[in-house]
């Protein structure tokens, strides 16, 4: 398959997990990829399992000159075909463990991040292009640890759903990705007993009773990034082994 042959991605969030399993496969396929990232090991690997003409970025989306740093460094590189907003953090905690200090960078790099970074980025969409955003099954599980979290990625469904008919106009495409159990380093915050119960917990409730690799997450926003996805927007996709079934 060549879906991504002479396309131009730009995946934010594409150092690890899904974010660089996506950036290799639109690479294998035919595409030129663009990526950011905030570690900068992570970045220096990504660099060397990806093509010489990809573009690495060290860029936070949580700071507020996010965007425009963004969009100063891809205007060069040229317009988009494909945008997956994939950059985002988690963490877990009671409802009274809510701080304003943990509100406010939790929003900025999920919700605001990806909120500007489209701003900025728009003009840079060729018509026809396609724009995915990373959610998360948080947003329906209702879990007791998750509220702050799940209220991020609520926020990111709400903000597809609102781009989808704003972009349609030009013929561009905005659908969200919604990842339930996955193989990443996503939740490596947590302590490593803690994390293997929870995970534990998880997989007993989905259906397939297995955790999701990135590979497999990754296939389906490409379907969404790519022309296969043609008459595709507004809507959900679940990775998640039936954990939602819906």
């Amino acid at each position: 398959m060549a879906r991504f042959t002479d396309k131009r991605i730009l995946i934010t969030g594409g150092t690890s997990g899904m974010g660089l399993a996506g950036a290799l496969r639109i690479s294998k396929e035919g595409g030129k990829v663009a990526i950011t990232g905030l570690n900068a090991a992570r970045l220096q690997q990504a660099q060397q399992q990806l093509p010489d003409d990809a573009l690495i970025l060290h860029n936070d989306a949580a700071q507020e000159n996010s965007p425009e740093a963004l969009a100063d460094a891809l205007l060069s590189w040229g317009t988009l075909d494909g945008l997956w907003l994939n950059a985002g953090f988690a963490e877990v905690g009671t409802p009274e463990e809510v701080t304003a200090e943990a509100f406010n960078h939790m929003m900025n790099a999920n919700v605001r991040g990806p909120m500007l970074q489209l701003a900025k980025l728009s003009p840079l969409l060729k018509p026809g292009a396609s724009v995915v955003l990373t959610s998360s099954s948080s947003t329906y599980e209702g879990a007791a640890m998750t509220s702050l979290y799940a209220a991020t990625k609520g926020a990111v469904v709400a903000m597809a759903r609102s781009w989808a008919a704003a972009l349609a106009t030009r013929e561009i495409r905005v659908n969200v990705l919604i990842p339930g159990p996955i193989e990443t380093n996503f939740r490596h915050f947590m302590p490593e007993e803690a994390r293997q119960q929870f995970e534990d917990f998880v997989v007993s409730q989905v259906p397939l009773r297995r955790v999701g690799t990135a590979d497999e997450a990754a296939a389906v926003a490409l379907f969404l990034l790519s022309d296969d996805a043609s008459y595709v927007t507004g809507s959900q996709y679940a990775v998640d082994g039936g954990l939602l079934r819906y």
